[in-house]
């Protein structure tokens, strides 16, 4: 599969990589400036796939923010980018930039756009602990997904158990089945085998429960520290979006994330950040956020802060690539 171009200029500039210093605790205020793009209210639309990261960007701006306020609200794609030219909201985040017709209307409206990648996301595969299954290639998916294959022993020998492949995604109308249908099947409709489970939180409960499920879902739902300790604090979150050091990052353990083939190579890897990083894993694809909202407002604020050392830090620690910050390499065994 070819990478998106976002993705390749950004690998041509290297990613843009920036060192995150230390420099000290930030000093939280408590006082609001008026006027500033700190202080005040503001409506984002986030693509539902990335809601943990985006809560997450809130959470921690408005700690160190105290008189900042964004209120999110998690929609499909195509319903986040009406909600920015229906000047709903005063920001967006979506898996694609603005089309010209779109930056066109918002320009009749007066209104300026602002508009950065803030990320590299990659589509996980994920199975049930139980299926021997650990890797698998695109010409296999693509099958699956499109239902000329739908038993798991036409997969191999020692899958005959495990009966029919069920694959499950978040939503009939999310970007993460758009992204397969349009970049892995050339449009070519689903096949009867594939159901939309409403959330990513059932994709993953579903595979956990079910041996012979395969789920389709973004990399930041599976991200854990190395020792599997749950998401951390507002506090410790704030903290560790200061600090210059990076927070190493496995996959939660009750599900297993398989590796994918590189086309045209016999190597397979897992959409770890380093993999992401080098192009080495193959489902990948940017992540925009765009305002109109001009800068000392408050949305133009959080989109600085999204866009920033202490937001992209946050992206980092979500197991997805932020645009701005080098990954760690981790030795995998």
């Amino acid at each position: 599969m070819k990478l998106t171009t976002a993705f390749k200029s950004l690998t041509a500039l290297g990613m843009a990589i920036l060192v995150v210093a230390a420099a000290g605790c930030t000093k939280y205020s408590k006082t609001p400036q008026a006027g500033s793009a700190t202080n005040g209210i503001t409506k984002l639309a986030c693509d539902v796939t990335f809601e943990n990261i985006m809560q997450q960007e809130i959470e921690v701006f408005e700690y160190i923010y105290p008189h900042a306020d964004v209120l999110p609200y998690y929609l499909d794609e195509k319903s986040c980018i009406d909600s920015l030219l229906e000047q709903k909201v005063n920001a967006a985040v979506t898996t694609r930039p603005l089309n010209e017709a779109e930056k066109k209307y918002l320009k009749s409206k007066k209104k300026t756009v602002y508009e950065r990648i803030i990320a590299i996301d990659a589509i996980a595969l994920v199975v049930n602990n139980d299926n021997p299954i650990d890797r698998i290639d695109l010409k296999d998916l693509n099958d699956i997904l499109t239902g000329k294959l739908q038993t798991w022993d036409q997969m191999g020998p020692g899958m005959k158990d495990l009966g029919s492949i069920d694959v499950v995604f978040d939503d009939e109308s999310s970007s993460t089945v758009s992204f397969m249908r349009d970049s892995l099947m050339n449009g070519v409709a689903f096949g009867s085998n594939v159901y939309a489970q409403g959330s990513n939180e059932a994709v993953y409960e579903a595979v956990k429960k079910k041996k012979n499920a395969i789920g389709v879902l973004g990399v930041s739902w599976l991200s854990a520290d190395l020792d599997g300790k749950p998401a951390s604090s507002i506090e410790e979150l704030a903290k560790a979006s200061e600090r210059s050091d990076t927070t190493v990052l496995d996959f939660k353990p009750d599900i297993k994330v398989l590796k994918v083939q590189q086309p045209g190579t016999p190597m397979y890897w897992k959409p770890y950040q380093q993999y992401i990083y080098e192009g080495k894993y193959p489902l990948l694809r940017a992540i925009y956020m765009v305002t109109t909202s001009v800068p000392g407002t408050p949305a133009h604020g959080f989109y600085s802060f999204v866009t920033g050392v202490q937001g992209q830090k946050l992206i980092l620690l979500t197991g997805i690539l932020p645009s701005q910050v080098h990954p760690r390499k981790v030795q995998l065994l």
